[in-house]
């Protein structure tokens, strides 16, 4: 029997169908990846499988059964009891995805206490132990922080937790690579395939990346304009794709392979920089963000700035754009012209740097 079996879905915003006919079974253990364009429909299939369109105004149609649920037709009791127990979901921006004022860990536990009725030293031993199981360091501590303090990985990783708190049958996951670095992407890639291998849950993977897919899917979906333009093992689908559609979106997938066009490179310098300096702070608490940076750009040549977190890749490309209240030691031009230190009017007059 199917995990997952949606007939015939239709989900309509006023006068907008955003999907249309979509039917698909999604068995235990395996992982299907609906893909498309921004606006192919994919999200919104994501959340009627857990009757998120619920309250909104949008009119659901067709038949969506989940982990045994009859979605459309379950009560509200019976949908809290779904989510988070039976299906689970990962957001894609998990910043705005965790609430600001509290704890990672006491998010974590709050779910875990919901569908459990455990004892709240429990269930932060809950959220301590599937923090250690996604590859948070340190998760005893790490747990006590909240969602400001962790990277984009690491809330990413952190809404993973919350979804695996209650062991689910069934993880949905949102373009759960969207704005993280190749590096993250691969290491929240990993995960999930760990998690599936160890867990043996289901996954809903939606994304536009048909890379993404390819690594991680059993079978591929391919949405547009809210139907189904292709599905089928993702192997089949991605080597000989059937419709003209799915040839166009592997196309747009950019090549590393791919014939680069030579580079028209000329002798005339575009940005110059020079013994660059920039301080913030004052007396003790000064630091320098950027010290003795030097570097020459040509026309028609492109420089890659590439560092961690807190490298400065920000700061010293910002010498260019004049945007600094004051300028920094040593020189940088651009087109042979110094930048004007001015401050944008959108700054307080209170601020003494930038943002």
């Amino acid at each position: 029997m199917s995990l997952v079996e949606v007939m015939d879905l239709t989900v309509e915003f006023g006068s907008l169908r955003a999907v249309d006919g979509l039917s698909f079974r999604l068995a235990r253990g395996e992982a299907l990846a609906l893909v498309g364009e921004s606006g192919s429909g994919k999200s919104t299939v994501a959340g009627a499988l857990l009757g998120l369109h619920r309250g909104t105004g949008a009119r659901v149609g067709g038949s969506v059964r989940v982990a045994g649920t009859d979605v459309r037709q379950a009560s509200d009791e019976e949908l809290r009891a779904l989510r988070g127990a039976g299906a689970a979901m990962v957001f894609q921006d998990p910043l705005s995805s965790l609430d600001p004022y509290y704890a990672i860990g006491d998010q974590i536990a709050e779910v875990h206490r919901v569908h459990t009725r455990v004892s709240r030293r429990a269930a932060r031993a809950r959220a301590v132990e599937v923090l250690d199981r996604v590859g948070i360091p340190d998760a005893v501590r790490r747990s006590r922080s909240r969602p400001h303090e962790f990277s984009g990985g690491m809330r990413q990783r952190a809404l993973i937790a919350m979804a695996l708190a209650c062991e689910p049958d069934l993880l949905i996951a949102d373009e759960p690579t969207t704005a993280l670095d190749v590096t993250v992407q691969a290491q929240i890639l990993d995960l999930l395939h760990t998690l599936r291998e160890e867990t043996g849950m289901s996954l809903l993977l939606v994304t536009h990346d048909v890379g993404v897919a390819a690594e991680s899917a059993d079978e591929v979906l391919v949405m547009r304009h809210g139907r189904a333009v292709e599905h089928g093992p993702v192997g089949t689908v991605l080597a000989s794709p059937g419709q003209a559609y799915t040839r166009e979106l592997l196309d747009a997938v950019p090549r590393v392979d791919a014939p680069r066009a030579a580079a028209r490179a000329s002798g005339e310098t575009v940005l110059e920089a020079t013994g660059l300096r920039r301080e913030f702070g004052r007396g003790r608490n000064a630091f320098a963000a950027v010290d003795d940076v030097s570097l020459t750009v040509r026309r028609g040549e492109t420089l890659g700035v590439v560092g961690r977190a807190a490298a400065a890749r920000r700061r010293w490309a910002a010498c260019w754009s004049g945007c600094w209240s004051r300028p920094p030691a040593g020189s940088a031009t651009r087109d042979a012209r110094a930048p004007a230190w001015t401050r944008p009017s959108r700054w307080s007059s209170r601020t003494r740097s930038p943002p």
